[in-house]
C-alpha cells in the first residue's frame, strides 16, 4: 500500500481545494472552459494536482474545442483506466495511477497518431513549465 492509499478523507480535504477534492476524490467534472490550462501553450509537464505525478507532456496536448485540456497520449504508466457507466453509455474513465485521483475520460475521437482524446479536468492538473 502506497503513502497515497493511506491518506484519510480529511487529509485529502486539507491538501486540496474544494473543487479539486470534488473532481479528484469524488469523480466530479468542472465546467467546460472554466480552467486556464485549457488555453496553456507553453512547453512543460501536466502533473496530477493530487500527488504531482507527471501525466502528460505539452507535446501531447492539442486543441479539441471541448473546453477542457485534451491530450492524444499519456506518459507511460501514469494512468489507470476503468469502465464508467454513469451516463448509461460506456465510457473509459481514467485516474492517476499513483494517487487514484480522477482526471477525466478517454474517447476514441482524437487526432493521429493515437486517435485518442484524454479529456482532462484542468483543476485535476498542475502545470510545470519547462525551464
Amino acid at each position: 500500500m502506497s503513502e497515497w492509499d493511506k491518506r484519510s478523507d480529511q487529509e485529502w480535504r486539507e491538501r486540496l481545494t474544494p473543487e479539486q477534492y470534488r473532481v479528484l476524490r469524488q469523480e466530479g467534472t468542472e465546467h467546460a472552459g472554466s480552467n486556464p490550462l485549457t488555453l496553456e501553450k507553453r512547453e512543460g509537464i501536466y502533473a496530477c494536482a493530487g500527488c504531482g505525478q507527471p501525466l502528460f507532456t505539452a507535446a501531447m496536448k492539442y486543441e479539441s474545442g471541448t473546453g477542457w485540456p485534451s491530450f492524444f497520449n499519456v506518459i507511460e504508466g501514469a494512468i489507470a483506466t476503468r469502465s464508467d457507466l454513469k451516463l448509461l453509455l460506456p465510457r473509459t474513465e481514467y485516474h492517476c495511477a499513483q494517487c487514484h485521483g480522477h482526471q477525466g475520460h478517454r474517447f476514441d475521437d482524437g487526432p493521429a497518431p493515437t486517435g485518442l482524446r484524454y479529456c482532462n479536468n484542468g483543476v485535476a492538473l498542475t502545470f510545470l513549465p519547462a525551464e
